[in-house]
């Protein structure tokens, strides 16, 4: 049984923005994969929720006029893996989000709701770091679009206002075009299990394929929020591949995380984590890149 003070099955999106201003305390539902263990748990118990898991406005995938690409808020794990535009120019999100929970998970949970939760360990939230994602936010004043690094704000917070919910995710031409990607997660089990360590890298090489023209480089579980190494992404740019590039890569990593211990990991093991995955992230993505790596 779930302790649910009530229920309310929003028709549209203005609908929904309506009854989220009529009760700020309310809580809004999509696929519930995670809402629902919140209540559970009674973490949420009593609480008023805002269904929108009918509103297919919100679902789908689709190229834009400026060739960025569409996600809809509430379209779920197994439609992104599976849909064609993600496999073409953004696999390593289809990569990403394949690595939540298991197939009944993945079959109602939502892009949108994993990144609302604002929790560290979402899966697709790293790789959405690193293609520099813009998020619309829809509200009682319209439409607001804002870098998905300003979305968090804290752990377990986002930036909606009263009478908000996210309606879309877009990743500009700029930020897939001639990248490629990986996504590894590390978890103390292979499957269905929460991340210990997530670490996503984009890349483009030089048209001679021996060299880091950019690099995105994101992780979750690396501090209180998902978050991009800057100073790691500008220590190799412009740097031919080596294994001198690699160390330089992971040792810069390493001074602009703040992970801490947990009974999952220590903080220490989670450091080498974050040495070694970024650069098997970045060995891959290069690979699919069509550049050689010596040694």
């Amino acid at each position: 049984m779930y302790d649910i003070g009530k229920i309310y099955k929003a028709t549209s999106t203005e609908d929904a923005i309506k009854q989220l201003v009529a009760d700020p305390q309310a809580i809004i539902i999509a696929g519930g994969s995670d809402v629902l263990i919140s209540i559970r748990h009674g973490k949420l118990a009593g609480c008023s929720l805002v269904s929108i898991n009918g509103l297919d406005e919100l679902r789908g995938i689709s190229m834009e006029e400026d060739e960025s690409i569409k996600i809809g808020a509430l379209t779920s794990f197994s439609h992104i893996t599976k849909n064609p535009i993600i496999q073409k120019y953004i696999p390593v999100l289809g990569e990403a989000v394949d690595e939540i929970g298991g197939p009944q998970l993945r079959n109602i949970g939502t892009i949108g709701g994993n990144i609302s939760n604002g929790v560290t360990s979402a899966d697709s939230a790293s790789t959405l770091f690193a293609l520099n994602a813009k998020l619309e936010i829809t509200g009682p004043s319209g439409k607001r679009v804002i870098p998905i690094s300003e979305y968090y704000v804290g752990p377990g917070k986002v930036s909606l206002k009263n009478g908000e919910l996210l309606t879309a995710i877009y990743i500009t031409r700029e930020n897939y075009e001639n990248y490629t990607g990986k996504y590894i997660k590390y978890a103390m089990r292979n499957a269905m299990d929460i991340a210990t360590l997530g670490c996503s890298v984009t890349c483009k090489l030089n048209a001679e394929k021996d060299t880091i023209e950019d690099v995105h480089l994101a992780y979750g579980v690396a501090g209180p929020i998902p978050m991009r190494c800057p100073k790691a992404e500008e220590a190799i740019k412009g740097m031919k591949i080596s294994h001198e590039m690699f160390h330089i890569f992971g040792e810069t990593a390493k001074t602009e995380v703040n992970p801490r211990s947990s009974w999952r990991a220590s903080k220490d093991f989670r450091l080498q984590l974050v040495y070694e995955l970024c650069q098997r992230a970045l060995k891959e993505a290069i690979k699919r890149s069509g550049g050689v790596i010596n040694g």
